[in-house]
């Protein structure tokens, strides 16, 4: 059973349980492997929607266009370049603390010692991360700090300081395209991360195995097939007791503090072990002296002298960003991936902006393989559709916040909410990966979602999300002919052409039993008259069913 099937059955609906059935008219296709050779077809609207699809949080019409018109190297070039970190949250509301303002941002300034405010600092927090997400931006930052986040996983219900968690995305936003060796140092180190695997009770007297075990097993080498006893073809338990002794000494400071302004850490030599470690010699047997502060970043060092590192973390970029299934591809793309990462001394940058120009990555085969998670899927409708938001610079916060709390959560996927150290189970369960993401229970929140925004809207904290049709058909190509609108939407919002009988469908829902001229003269008596209401709401009506239909076909849960 494919993806689309799967989809259709959990949706229910009548269209959607036919689309299985009109997969099969379509002509069955074989993935071409060709490592990292650069693409060289024609950049069209298509190959420039699906790119932006994979690397964006949504993409609009005439961003599409204009990453059409610019060219792929152009186009790869603005996704991967950088611009400025979004502003800090703030206080939005009367938090009960004199010391801070509202308007003021809270990320440099201490608790309250009443304790006051603490729950506003995380609400606000969860609402910067959702209104990052929504907007509409033409470059891979926040798709890439996704990635990382699940990488580096951290659970909000062991890290609650809001200030270790603005911290930590803040990292990760700053470097998600950097140095992935620099990036596993500073992650070492971090409040959040020394807090959350237990790092800062990691003393000579009792090391603790936490982040020893994680930064092998998932931050870094991987943990490979077991060949003997303790030893797991990349790494061995002796080699997760070494480096528990090589991270002792350091702890967070400013967790809830009501005097330390910002959260810091520190190196406490006193709890640091001394001793000399041993490596297995899948390290080459490597000795580890006592280095103190630098000793962490000595060790990581050793560990990054192994290739596999670098195969690692480029299976995971692959199956993020093109195709779960890197058995077809491992002695092709992912070593050619490995390989490059290696050559840049594992700089990310050039491995991705190659993945993304590649022949490869413009498969036909590979597009509508991957089921979008919850957060790409909501932000996708707020970003496509540019469904207006707050204007004001506090307004945002707390329908924001609401929105997370009463929503994110339900279907599945929340910031600083994985359900464990590894991430999220979608990106690494075999087989089924990213169908891990629906259920018959998630689907429906998901449907529900789309139809109200398609609708009459969805209300948060007394903020009505809604897509405004009217407008949103005027940055379409030619919103009179019913047969150009609904390619239009299509290429918006599915990774592959749909057949004729998909489109019939969708036509009849427009312009049910009418001919095609019906539609371009209402649309028209409509435009040349926007005033007259009851012209607005016919029109307003037919693309209101036409867009709710659309976005609750399987195809829209792809990508």
């Amino acid at each position: 059973m494919n993806r689309r099937t799967t989809l259709a059955k959990l949706i229910g609906r009548g269209e959607q349980a036919t689309t299985s059935k009109r997969q099969k008219m379509r002509p069955t296709a074989v993935m071409t492997v060709t490592g990292l050779t650069p693409f060289t077809g024609s950049f069209g609207l298509n190959e420039a929607a699906h790119l932006l699809r994979r690397t964006t949080m949504g993409a609009t019409y005439a961003q599409i266009q204009t990453a059409s018109n610019n060219g792929l190297a152009a186009t790869v070039s603005t996704l991967l370049a950088t611009f400025p970190l979004p502003t800090p949250p703030v206080n939005y509301s009367d938090f009960g603390d004199p010391n801070l303002p509202i308007g003021a941002t809270w990320i440099n300034v201490p608790y309250n010692s009443n304790g006051s405010g603490k729950g506003d600092r995380g609400a606000a927090m969860d609402a910067f991360n959702m209104y990052t997400l929504a907007q509409a931006k033409m470059n891979i930052r926040e798709k890439m700090t996704l990635f990382w986040h699940n990488h580096f996983s951290i659970e909000k219900l062991k890290v609650t300081d809001p200030k270790f968690l603005y911290k930590y995305i803040t990292l990760l936003r700053n470097n998600c395209l950097g140095n992935f060796r620099q990036l596993v140092k500073d992650m070492t180190i971090n409040e959040a991360i020394l807090k959350y695997l237990d790092g800062n009770v990691n003393t000579d007297s009792s090391p603790n195995e936490n982040y020893a075990r994680e930064v092998l097993e998932l931050f870094t080498i991987g943990k490979g097939n077991q060949i003997a006893p303790g030893d797991y073809s990349t790494y061995t338990e002796d080699d997760v007791l070494a480096l528990a002794k090589v991270f002792t000494g350091w702890r967070d400071r400013g967790y809830y503090s009501s005097t330390v302004a910002e959260p810091y850490v520190e190196f406490q030599e006193t709890k640091h072990d001394t001793s000399d470690k041993q490596m297995s010699y899948h390290f080459n047997d490597a000795i580890i002296s006592d280095l103190g502060s630098h000793e962490y970043a000595h060790a990581i060092d050793i560990i990054f002298q192994q290739d596999e590192v670098a195969y690692h973390i480029c299976r995971k970029l692959y199956r993020y960003f093109v195709n779960f299934d890197t058995n077809p591809v491992e002695a092709s793309v992912i070593d050619s991936m490995a390989q490059c990462l290696l050559a840049n001394n594992y700089d990310i940058l050039p491995v991705i902006s190659d993945l993304l120009s590649s022949q490869h990555f413009f498969d036909t085969t590979i597009r509508g393989d991957i089921i979008k998670n919850p957060i790409e899927f909501v932000s996708n409708v707020l970003t496509i559709f540019e469904v207006p938001l707050p204007a004001g610079p506090l307004d945002w916060y707390a329908p924001f916040n609401s929105y997370n709390d009463q929503y994110m959560n339900v279907i599945g996927m929340e910031y600083f909410a994985p359900p464990n150290v590894a991430g999220w189970q979608a990106y690494y369960l075999t087989p089924q990966f990213s169908e891990l993401w629906v259920s018959s229970a998630t689907i429906r929140q998901r449907v529900d979602f789309t139809s109200r925004l398609a609708q009459n809207g969805r209300t948060f904290s007394g903020y009505t999300f809604q897509i405004d049709v009217l407008t949103f058909v005027t940055t379409l190509t030619n919103p009179y002919d019913p047969n150009t609108l609904i390619d239009d939407i299509s290429l918006l919002l599915f990774p592959n052409e749909i057949v004729q009988a998909q489109k019939d469908y969708l036509k009849e829902i427009l312009i049910p039993g009418l001919p095609d001229f019906e539609w371009t003269v209402e649309y028209d008596m409509y435009t040349s008259d926007p005033g007259n209401q009851m012209l607005a709401d016919g029109v307003a009506g037919r693309l209101r069913n036409l867009i709710e239909a659309m976005l609750g076909m399987s195809e829209f849960y792809l990508m």
